[in-house]
Formats: structure tokens, sequence, C-alpha cells
């Protein structure tokens, strides 16, 4: 009888566990697993939902207001002061301001902004009791819609976390990239791409996760300079990579051919970014995690870019943005945040140009922020952000800029300029039968 009910008695402990760490979700977390509370000295206030309306005067399509335009700068970082504020910088941010006297974080009051639509919270809780990881981490089971891990205990959970975020269910983007040469030189690659997030989408169950195996699907075709544009990229992002690699195939205008792509992720070059950036650093990291061990540092206080509607504005040309070295840094805003330390080294079994990538991920929308990549020396190579804002009409918090610097040769690629184009529609409806090499081919040939 005592062996029978020992096990019985354990499962109730774990069962009644969860609970008592999902009931603190919506309490003492946020709903997404941030801690609610401020920090002692009150740099970092509470978090009160973020935003969940639209400024006054918003309308829908329209490039998005600053709701923080009021708030004047706290301090500036320089080269000159940064010993002072050590503790709080991220070692790429270190390294810049070391390297480049131009270079500085202008530090204004901490907006906790971030915010997703209520279904996204309900999932979250719910997944407490359900979620793992599968195949050595390298895929999640018994997680649908919202973050998988809201309190987790080790990398792979928040990297997951991270992998699965709330971006809308789908999205159409317009986008300048540039590659810019040290001396401030650059041509704009154009885009327009689009996203249909098959995890979030309000009809998905967990048998379509579970036979499907898809995370997202995505498509991105290059239309200009007319050199590269026609070519259009389709994946179909499996929820377990190693099991299934990510499905991908190539539309190439010239042959007017769709062909597979194999070599579409990890360290293979990004699209037509000049060697800047690999396939997996875009939108800051994508793709499977199996060629890194993955220890999750801890959590600290960082200033990191945040609430970046300066950068976001339709008032500003490509070229105010655009500078030697580095973006103008007068248009960049950072905030004191806590942050997930994440670090990633690779495994001795493969390789990556990567031998290490320590990432910092919010705690309120478990979006990397910022990023910091090493070489085989074991020396600090790119310095990666990502200028968020909230995109207050679908309750998104993403990217509106990311921006790759290369310590070794004085270059950086400007990622998502959105300045001079139409804003992000999440109005777009989409389903998995738009994301095939069939709907490639008539695409391509229209």
């Amino acid at each position: 009888m005592k062996n029978f009910f020992l096990p019985a008695f354990a499962l109730l402990l774990s069962c009644a566990a969860t609970a008592a760490d999902a009931s603190r979700l919506g309490q003492d977390l946020t709903p997404l697993g941030g801690e609610t509370k401020g920090n002692a000295d009150g740099t970092i206030p509470a978090w009160t939902g973020g935003i969940t309306t639209p400024p006054a005067g918003y309308k829908v399509g329209a490039h998005h207001p600053d709701p923080f335009a009021g708030d004047q700068p706290l301090y500036t970082v320089s080269g000159a002061n940064a010993a002072t504020y050590a503790g709080k910088l991220t070692a790429g941010h270190e390294a810049l301001l070391k390297a480049y006297p131009s270079y500085k974080l202008v530090v204004y009051p901490t907006r906790r902004s971030a915010s997703n639509p209520q279904r996204i919270y309900d999932a979250t809780k719910a997944n407490v009791a359900t979620a793992k990881l599968v195949s050595d981490g390298n895929g999640i089971a018994g997680a649908l819609v919202g973050a998988p891990f809201p309190i987790p205990d080790n990398g792979l959970q928040v990297l997951w976390n991270f992998l699965t975020r709330y971006r809308g269910v789908a999205a159409l983007r317009h986008l300048d990239q540039a590659a810019v040469e040290r001396g401030g030189g650059y041509q704009l690659v154009r885009f327009e791409d689009e996203f249909l997030f098959n995890y979030v989408r309000p009809d998905i169950t967990a048998k379509d996760i579970e036979q499907g195996n898809t995370l997202v699907y995505y498509k991105q075709a290059v239309t200009a300079p007319a050199r590269l544009a026609g070519s259009i990229l389709l994946a179909q992002e499996t929820v377990d990579q190693v099991k299934e690699p990510r499905r991908a195939w190539i539309y190439n205008a010239g042959r007017r051919r769709v062909t597979r792509a194999p070599n579409v992720g990890y360290d293979n070059p990004g699209t037509a970014a000049d060697g800047q950036r690999t396939n997996d650093q875009f939108d800051m990291f994508n793709g499977a995690p199996d060629r890194y061990t993955w220890t999750l540092v801890g959590k600290k206080e960082m200033l990191v870019p945040y609430n970046s509607y300066r950068l976001h504005s339709d008032k500003l040309k490509n070229s105010d943005i655009l500078k030697p070295l580095h973006i103008n840094q007068d248009l960049a805003r950072y905030e004191l945040h806590r942050v997930w330390v994440l670090e990633g080294k690779v495994k001795p079994s493969t390789s990556h140009l990567y031998a290490r990538r320590t990432f910092y991920i919010d705690e309120d929308s478990w979006q990397i922020v910022a990023a910091d990549q090493y070489d085989a020396r074991g020396q600090l190579w790119r310095v990666s952000e990502a200028h968020c804002i909230n995109y207050y009409e679908a309750l998104a918090f993403w990217s509106t800029l990311e921006v790759h610097l290369d310590l070794q040769n004085g270059r950086y690629l400007a990622v998502g300029l959105d300045n001079e184009n139409a804003m992000y529609d999440f109005d777009i409806k989409r389903t998995p039968a738009d994301y095939t090499p069939e709907s490639l081919r008539r695409e391509g040939v229209r």
C-alpha cells in the first residue's frame, strides 16, 4: 500500500505546486511572468498593464505616435562616464562606448509599455501545468498560444518563451535594409515580408501543432534594387527543427523556378546583408537552438533600447538615422529594465560562426532587446540591438529597427527601416495554404 500511494501523493504535490505557480501570474508576477513590482529605488516602476489603448488621434495604418514624447532624458552614458554605469551595461554597449567616441546611450524614464491580448495571458496561465521541453530542449509540447514557460528555471525555457512570443497573428511589413560602410555609405535593399504566427492563431489546436509541427509561416520578397528584385523566400518554421528541419523554398525570378533552400538557417549568410549577419540573427534569433548549450545566467537591471517611437517616426528619412559607425544615437531611447541574461556556447560536437552569444531578454515581453556575439577566439565580434515599440493596435511588443554592429570592421547592418514605408499591417488574413511551394509558384509568375 505504501509503495502504491507514494507516487500518487507525489503527483498530487506536483499538481498543487503547479497550481500555486500559475496563481502568481497576474499577482506578484505579470501575466507573462515578469515581476509586477518595481525595483527598490523606484527607477523601475511597477507594471500596471502596459499600453492597452492607442493615443488619441491614432488611426490604424499610420505610424505610431510616441505616447511618451514629453519625457525628458535622465542622463547620457558616454565613453567618458561609462564606468559609472558599468553594472547596468551589456558587454556590447561597453565595447561600443569604448570603440566609438560618438556612441552614447540617452537614458529616459522607464515605461513598462509591453502588453498582449487577454487570450495570450489566459493561454500562458494554462501552459504552466502542461508545457514541457522535448527532444533535448529542441522542441516543446503541451503549450499553445501563450508563453510556454512564464516561470522558467533553465535557459532553454527562456529561449522558447522568446521564440513563441506574441507578435500578432499575421503581419505584413515593408522594410528597408542597409549595410552601412565605415564611412557612412550604403545602398538600400527593400523587402516586403509577411508572417503567419501559427502558434498563436485563434483557431489553432494542440493537434494542429503536433501533426503539422509548424511554429511560423514566413515569406520574404526583395523588391529593390532592380538587380535583386523578384526573388522570394518561403519558410515554414518547424517547432522541432532537429526532428524536422525548417522547410524552405526560393523563387528565382531569373529562372522563374521554385527550388528547395536547405541552407536557410544557422550561420549561413542573411539575405542581401553583405555578410553582416547570419540567417539565425534575423529577428535577433530564429531557428533551432541545438548547436548551443544554453545557460540562464539570471535576471539583471540593465540599460536597453525600449519604446523607440522616435526612431519609428515617419517624420524621419533613412538618411537621418544612418550615420558612420552607428545609427544616430540622438534618436535612440534607452531605459532601465529587468532582463533575463541567457548565454549560449557552441557545443563541442558542432560549429557556428558565433562561438558564444549572450541574449538580454525583456521580462515583460520575452523580446530579445540586445545581444552580444563572439568569435571563435572569444573576442566580441558583433553587437545587436532591437529597438522596440508597442504596436498598440495589435498589443504586440516588437522591433521597429534591428541594428547589428560589427566591432571588427566598423560596419553595421540596419534591418527594418520603416520610416519611408507603409506601416505594418496586422489585419491581413492568411492561412497555412498561403505558404506552400504551389502558392509561391503562383505568386512568382504573376
